[in-house]
């Protein structure tokens, strides 16, 4: 009966020993954090090697419908021989770098991807020390910052890269008129009209390209803002300088503005018809079911207009009722002498052609 508890103690005088390592599960500890009260710390890595991940520094930029690469490499200082069992970790993140999905993570050549992301995130593993994500039908709401994680033993090490969508910001406004919705219709009806609501990024890009407008908008941060290129009185003042003019956040029930959604490239194709009488609104809806299409929505046209350099003088009508045209190349009577979707609002009779959508 004596025998167990010596056995025990000799085991534990044996660990405790100077000339045995310390627990090991992967890795030896070592002094993690030498500070020598002196005010400086000296860091001792795990494994005596410090991991480095490195992501570009450029956004990545695609469209909708395209694929994606996310590069992301590590290494070893000093380099590290043989084989490790390494974990990647991708995750989605919010614009203030907090975190907001997981994406994908990975053991060696095992690997899983999450949610919407689920058969469309794989490990692109190319050569030794890479762990690249890419993303397959890229999405509009795949737009963002990804946060590329690479984990060895309690070694943790990670970077950021910026996924960019090139795409089309229009400012939109319901049926009801300027300044109706509160954050969470702003958001509805943006998908409503084939787009999502437009990031601080996104219109600032907008911005830079020309986009000039006097209303203002929800974002997706919460915040509210308006682009002016053109400083007038109206429009915050003619002795401020051009930019993006901010009302900051709002309370996202109780305030109503209009919104900037953001659509990327078409998936499909828009076509327009037009009988010699013109169509009512509902006869429109019922012209493209006809022809195998759907009545296109705003963000589709603006898509094609952006992208495919649609360009007709004819007016016609739109899903949420209102009745546009796109003009790629100004002239006579086509309205103002720059490129740009025209609006004759929503009218409540009248009889036009019809801008139609279909899927590839």
């Amino acid at each position: 009966m004596l025998l167990l508890p010596l056995l025990l103690e000799a085991t534990l005088l044996q660990l405790a020993g100077g000339s045995h390592h310390p627990f090991y599960n992967g890795f030896y500890y070592n002094h993690v954090m030498n500070d020598k009260g002196n005010g400086h710390e000296k860091v001792d890595y795990f494994n005596g090697a410090r991991l480095v991940v490195e992501t570009p520094r450029d956004p990545v930029y695609s469209l909708s419908g395209a694929n994606a690469t996310l590069p992301c490499r590590y290494r070893f200082e000093p380099q590290q021989e043989g084989k490790r069992k390494i974990r990647i970790k991708w995750s989605k993140l919010r614009d203030d770098y907090t975190k907001e999905q997981d994406v994908l993570v990975a053991i060696g050549k095992t690997y899983m991807a999450f949610g919407d992301f689920r058969g469309r995130a794989h490990l692109q593993q190319g050569g030794r020390h890479e762990a690249s994500l890419l993303v397959s039908d890229v999405r509009l709401q795949d737009d963002g910052k990804y946060r590329c994680e690479v984990i060895d033993g309690l070694e943790d090490e990670s970077d950021v890269v910026d996924l960019r969508l090139q795409g089309v910001v229009f400012p939109y406004q319901p049926p009801r008129g300027q300044y109706r919705l509160n954050f969470h219709e702003a958001e509805r009806a943006c998908r409503e009209q084939g787009a999502l609501i437009a990031t601080f990024s996104q219109l600032f890009q907008a911005w830079s390209e020309g986009l000039d407008w006097c209303n203002a908008g929800w974002l997706a941060d919460g915040t509210v803002h308006y682009p002016i290129r053109l400083p007038r009185k109206p429009c915050g003042g003619l002795h401020l300088a051009p930019g993006i003019r901010s009302y900051g956040p709002r309370h996202r029930h109780l305030h109503h503005f209009d919104v900037f959604c953001f659509s990327s490239a078409l998936r499909g194709e828009i076509f327009y018809l037009e009988p010699p009488a013109g169509l009512t609104l509902e006869e429109a809806k019922q012209a493209c079911q006809d022809a195998g299409a759907e009545i296109a929505r705003v963000g589709h046209l603006y898509s094609a207009w952006k992208f495919l350099g649609l360009d007709r003088c004819d007016a016609g009508w739109l899903a949420d009722g209102s009745v546009r045209y796109p003009i790629a190349k100004p002239r006579a009577n086509c309205g103002p002498p720059e490129p740009g979707v025209r609006s004759f609002g929503f009218p409540s009779k009248g009889r036009f052609g019809v801008f139609c959508y279909k899927e590839r």
